[in-house]
């Protein structure tokens, strides 16, 4: 699986579908660990196979390395490890999905890539107030399909400004 639905909408309307007219946002989803997780699909670049990288000494734990990627240096992060997950395995199944911020372009491995679906503002619910306890602003809201939660993350929110310092200096 190469290059991710580049020309999607950020939002359209869907005609002749559940609440017609509605406005419409499009997510990739992906797999971590149990749980189904989805970004904004016009972050994503493209999805790759999960390849070895280049490791960068003294970095943390979360920056696997770089990759070049045509001749573009690539920082690669696991978002398992950024999450705090346990369990971080590598599959046949773990990808990389290539992810465009402005100027800024970083791969992040997860377990799985699932599909791209539209959801409606009406299907999207606001996060929990989890008062502090824990960084939670990446997460933009909550969607139920097909009986399962989705959670819909802000990926510009869940890397930090720092993240993104590593992340500029790990690809120059």
């Amino acid at each position: 699986m190469t290059q991710a639905a580049a020309t999607a909408a950020p939002s359209t309307p869907t005609a002749g579908a559940p609440g017609a007219g509605a406005e419409r946002s499009e997510f990739l989803t992906f797999a971590l660990g149990d749980e189904l997780y989805g970004i904004e699909i016009l972050k994503v670049q493209e999805i790759r196979g999960y390849e070895q990288v280049t490791t960068i000494p003294n970095s943390p734990a979360f920056l696997k390395g770089v990759i070049n990627l045509r001749g573009t240096i690539v920082p690669i992060i696991d978002l398992r490890i950024k999450l705090n997950f346990e369990k971080v395995e590598y599959t046949k199944f773990t990808v990389v999905i290539i992810i465009n911020i402005g100027a800024r372009v970083f791969g992040a491995v997860v377990d799985s890539v699932s599909e791209v679906m539209a959801l409606t503002r009406e299907q999207i619910r606001p996060a929990p107030d989890f008062s502090g306890s824990f960084e939670a602003q990446y997460l933009m809201g909550l969607a139920t399909v097909d009986g399962r939660t989705l959670i819909l993350m802000d990926i510009e929110k869940l890397m930090s400004g720092s993240d993104l310092g590593l992340i500029d200096k790990a690809a120059h």
